[in-house]
């Protein structure tokens, strides 16, 4: 099983300040940081844009960013993540659009490429793309806002994707998002997740590298 991951989600900290809040990330010697990316239309919220990368770029962040699109047109936008300074651009398999043409699109700007699926989105419709990414990930909550409760009901999707990875001998990373504290973060890597975005519960701790540490022991 792969080492366990902790992304903290830039999405969950004061968007006033939010080269501190990747500091805040960096400092605690975390490596990545999760961006997530909502147009309006996907989901019902806005975030950030390529923008904000190139910005915390500038600002001299090396962490690695592990960027979400949840777009209703994600392909449209990959050159300009890429552009931005994404080190991985994760593409959602419920809008309609070529989605091994938007995989290889990120491959060829030498991005890692993620699938990533809805709650209630039937786990085989990611299947056929198992072959053209490093990571799965597995939304644990609905899209769109944060602080929402973990599903436990995805916990089988979680195991789907392992039993996968381990039949096809494959090099992916399976990620879980929405809810994750430590509680349901354990649940999930018992069924094989290690990499896990962490927004509200990570920066809202009072001890930060405590929660930090609590992660690298799962």
């Amino acid at each position: 099983m792969n080492e366990p991951v902790l992304a903290p989600s830039l999405l969950a900290s004061d968007h006033a300040a939010l080269g501190e809040g990747a500091a805040a990330v960096a400092k605690l010697g975390l490596k990545w940081m999760h961006l997530d990316m909502m147009d309006g239309h996907f989901v019902p919220n806005l975030s950030f844009g390529p923008e904000t990368l190139a910005a915390l770029r500038r600002d001299g962040s090396k962490l690695f960013f592990d960027t979400h699109l949840m777009l209703s047109e994600p392909h449209k936008f990959v050159d300009a993540f890429a552009r931005a300074g994404a080190d991985r651009i994760t593409i959602h398999i419920e809008p309609s659009y070529d989605h091994g043409a938007a995989l290889d699109a990120i491959r060829a700007h030498g991005c890692r490429a993620g699938i990533a699926l809805n709650p209630g989105t039937p786990i085989g419709s990611i299947e056929p793309f198992l072959g053209k990414v490093d990571l799965v990930l597995v939304m644990t909550v609905q899209p769109g806002f944060g602080g929402q409760a973990f599903r436990e009901d995805v916990l089988p999707k979680i195991a789907q994707v392992d039993r996968w990875r381990s039949e096809r001998r494959l090099d992916l990373r399976i990620e879980v998002d929405g809810g994750i504290e430590l509680a349901s973060a354990a649940l999930c890597r018992s069924k094989g997740a290690d990499t896990f975005v962490a927004g509200t519960s990570f920066f809202a701790s009072k001890d930060r590298a405590a929660f930090a540490a609590s992660f690298a022991s799962l």
